[in-house]
């Protein structure tokens, strides 16, 4: 029984329908790579249900059909596999069912290529039918239903669709494209051919069209029975040698399996051979999507088993910090009626998944090695994601941490550019530390005035300016037998590198200790201590830490988080020879002495980046020392 409705779509669906129409109509091909994929994905999906359920397998060959009517003006593509129920043909299009819509539909500009970028990073294969078709038409059967369940979506793209139910002899879908009139192109047979064997040859299904018909001697057409014939190559692409498969093949595939309209940066395809056995294509994408960072993502390894196709998304084959990796892993050990329970606990996956990882690992090594630009572009894509492995993967820590890259003070560049070993083999022989400092931006950390006895004494720091950095540098103790020391640490030790001016520093904060006890005094319960710095130049005062005490920068982001953090206060450092300190030793006015040691302590908290409690009368104070 029909229930016909029509429903309007959702904003962001409006909004996306007209990007695709517009934005992308310079590439207007991809429609078709875009559907098939869709289709492909189908019937992966029942072959998979037909495991878990055998009355689903009705024997049938299961395959794509193209074919096109040139009276009508329309392309037809069928699949017969998984198909929709009614609520899901609602779900899948009349709505963006996935997370990360809302920030999607924010960075949409109006700037037609930016636009298509995002559009290739979300993967919304089928709107991209409207980039050639005025109408749309689907009908769809689920797998399992009767066939008076069916049902028929339509829509011009212009904001609303109809649904109904309808009957289908085969479970399926069928997309009818009803052609807008500058697309009489399309409508050819060789056409077709020519865009399955461009972007869908790798499919592992047959794409079927209509066998062209033979011509006599005479170049008429030799009347014959309609005959379905295969397309493209359809085996699965992995399988084959790798030596016999073109880099636009790879890239295709890439795109089929990644719905992405970029090119991959690089990739590795091997069998593993041994316990376990498994063939693995691992793509390293050129660009990251945009939510790369959301809780909800996608994870981009396919799962087949026996190149029977099991789960989509399996986030169990490889760790968390590469999540923005791409591929499909084919194994020939696991049972086909593997299940997701199974998965989170097989020791055979987590050899899988150890080994994937260390080929990925070995991936990026070779690229920074041998290919330094396309390791740029990919450590600024995804350089803070791998960060992540330094927490997360004990057992490749020291491999991630070759990776990693930092920005530098005596780098050129605001871009991480220097390795840990590039650092370490450029330091001087008296250096036994790698030094670091943590700030909100790279201006804040090259400024700050904990830098100042470094750059006297040309002693290069890293500088961490992302929010991850803290927890890195937690967990990063050392590399190569050096440690690593935050420059904002109290007891900060240069080594042999500032002996004399230790025993210099030490005479002076004996000789300072009445000006330490009027500093200390006037600003109460500010601060733990007072003491005499060994690290400012010109500068009149820093805040520092304990040495493993949390530290600043860490207890703000914390707050801003919103996480409780234990109350802790540091100590302040002073200059004894800058002219403020001197201010502070000559005079015998308390209110004076107080203001003085206020505004110190303010500087120090502003360099930190740090609000001040009560800014206005930090500016009464300055404007009363200037006066």
């Amino acid at each position: 029984m029909s229930n016909k409705q029509t429903m309007s779509f959702q904003t962001e669906v409006k909004q996306l329908l007209q990007l695709m129409i517009h934005s992308l109509y310079s590439n207007k091909e991809i429609f078709l790579r875009e559907l098939v994929s869709n289709a492909s994905d189908a019937i992966d999906k029942l072959r998979f249900e037909q495991i878990k359920d055998p009355k689903l397998n009705h024997g049938q060959e299961l395959f794509i059909e193209l074919s096109f009517d040139k009276d009508k003006k329309t392309i037809t593509l069928s699949d017969n596999g998984i198909g929709m129920t009614y609520d899901e043909v609602i779900e899948n299009i009349g709505t963006i069912a996935k997370s990360g819509t809302k920030k999607f539909i924010e960075q949409l500009s109006g700037d037609e290529k930016k636009d298509a970028n995002l559009i290739g990073q979300f993967g919304v294969g089928f709107y991209s039918a409207f980039i050639v078709a005025k109408e749309v038409e689907l009908i769809t059967l689920k797998a399992g239903l009767k066939n008076d369940e069916a049902v028929c979506w339509i829509s011009d793209g212009s904001g609303e669709f109809s649904i109904e139910t309808v009957n289908k002899e085969i479970s399926g879908t069928t997309i009818i494209l009803h052609l807008k009139d500058d697309n009489d192109d399309l409508l050819s047979d060789w056409q077709l051919r020519s865009l399955i064997r461009k972007y869908s040859d790798h499919i592992n299904y047959p794409i079927k069209m209509l066998k062209t018909p033979e011509l006599d001697k005479d170049g008429k057409e030799v009347e014959a029975a309609p005959e379905l014939e295969t397309v493209n190559k359809a085996n699965a692409l992995w399988v084959r040698n790798k030596n016999d498969i073109t880099d636009e093949e790879y890239k295709e595939f890439y795109k089929h399996i990644a719905h992405d309209f970029h090119d991959p940066l690089v990739w590795t395809h091997s069998r593993v051979e041994g316990t376990q056995e498994y063939t693995q294509l691992l793509y390293i994408p050129s660009q990251a999507p945009f939510d790369l960072y959301d809780n909800k993502r996608r994870y981009g390894i396919k799962l087949y088993i026996k190149r029977v196709f099991i789960m989509d998304d399996a986030e169990k084959l490889l760790p968390n910090y590469l999540r923005f990796v791409r591929g499909i892993i084919d194994s020939q050990n696991l049972p086909l009626n593997v299940s997701r329970e199974i998965l989170q606990s097989s020791k055979d996956i987590d050899a899988i998944r150890s080994g994937a990882t260390k080929k990925i690992l070995s991936l990026l090594e070779d690229m920074a090695k041998n290919e330094p630009e396309n390791y740029t572009k990919f450590y600024k894509e995804f350089g803070n994601v791998l960060k992540e492995g330094i927490i997360e993967d004990f057992a490749n820590k020291d491999r991630i941490a070759k990776l990693l890259r930092f920005a530098t003070t005596t780098s050129n560049s605001t871009e991480p550019t220097v390795s840990l070993e590039e650092y370490v083999a450029r330091a001087s022989s008296e250096q036994d530390k790698i030094y670091y400092i943590t700030a909100e931006s790279y201006n804040a950390a090259k400024n700050s005035p904990h830098l100042e006895i470094f750059k006297q004494k040309n002693i290069e720091v890293l500088l961490l300016t992302d929010r991850i950095d803290e927890w890195v540098s937690s967990h990063l103790s050392d590399f190569d037998k050096k440690q690593l020391v935050s420059v904002a640490s109290a007891n900060l030790d240069l080594g042999k590198a500032d002996e004399k001016t230790e025993e210099e520093q030490k005479a002076k904060a004996e000789a300072a200790k009445p000006v330490l006890e009027k500093i200390k005094t006037a600003l109460g319960d500010k601060i733990k201590d007072v003491n005499v710095t060994t690290r400012l130049v010109n500068s009149p005062s820093c805040l520092v830490v304990d040495n493993h005490g949390m530290s600043i920068h860490m207890e703000r982001l914390l707050k801003q988080a919103g996480q409780a953090v234990p109350e802790s206060k540091p100590t302040l450092e002073v200059n004894l020879d800058h002219v403020l300190l001197k201010k502070i030793d000559g005079t015998v006015d308390a209110d004076q002495t107080r203001d003085l040691a206020l505004i110190i302590y303010d500087q120090a908290a502003l360099a930190e980046g740090l609000q001040l409690d009560d800014p206005t009368a930090f500016v009464t104070r300055m404007n009363s020392l200037i006066s």
